[in-house]
């Protein structure tokens, strides 16, 4: 989408305007409305996606499984079934929202403020990842559990809102140590 364009919120969360996506995100980034998907496969396990290294916030990092701003007037589960498709090449199915007031604000290394009402959504699909190169450079399908785990060891790997997403969701919860044989 050439003029892709953000939702921007006051401070209670209510729209007040839009604004170019690539003019909004810098070091003064105003609030403004997003979206967060965590994809699941038949498995049960849940895709991660490390972020192309041409992305402007976080490049590189390790992530859920993809992130949106849908356009003005457009329902959420259409902005996530586009990005779905635009980011991974992938059809999702069972979307429902598990995290509906979730935001926050965060600081990558360069200076870029997130700055972001951005509820947040588990879907399923049975397709592989087939992603597009200037989003995501790497795919992985892993255990929640211990992706929980690796999440709380070293929160420094993933994104910041990732982090914050996974501790609020119980399919994050760390995994039961094993019984002795």
């Amino acid at each position: 989408m050439v003029t892709e364009r953000v939702v921007l919120l006051d401070d209670d969360g209510r729209p007040v305007g839009t604004e170019l996506k690539r003019l909004v995100h810098s070091t003064s980034t105003p609030l403004h409305l997003a979206f967060s998907c965590h994809v699941l496969d038949a498995a049960g396990q849940v895709l991660v996606t490390r972020r192309a290294l041409g992305k402007l916030t976080w490049p590189g990092v390790w992530t859920n499984s993809f992130c949106g701003h849908p356009q003005p007037d457009e329902p959420h589960e259409d902005a996530i079934a586009r990005r779905a498709q635009d980011e991974l090449g992938l059809t999702v199915r069972d979307v429902r929202v598990v995290l509906p007031h979730f935001r926050y604000r965060a600081t990558d290394a360069s200076g870029i403020v997130e700055n972001e009402v951005c509820p947040v959504y588990l879907a399923v699909t049975d397709q592989a990842p087939r992603p597009h190169p200037d989003e995501v450079m790497e795919t992985r399908w892993t255990d929640p559990a211990g992706l929980g785990d690796a999440l709380r060891a070293a929160p420094w790997a993933f994104s910041p809102w990732f982090v914050l997403q996974a501790g609020q969701m119980p399919l994050y919860t760390p995994s039961a140590p094993e019984a002795p044989r």
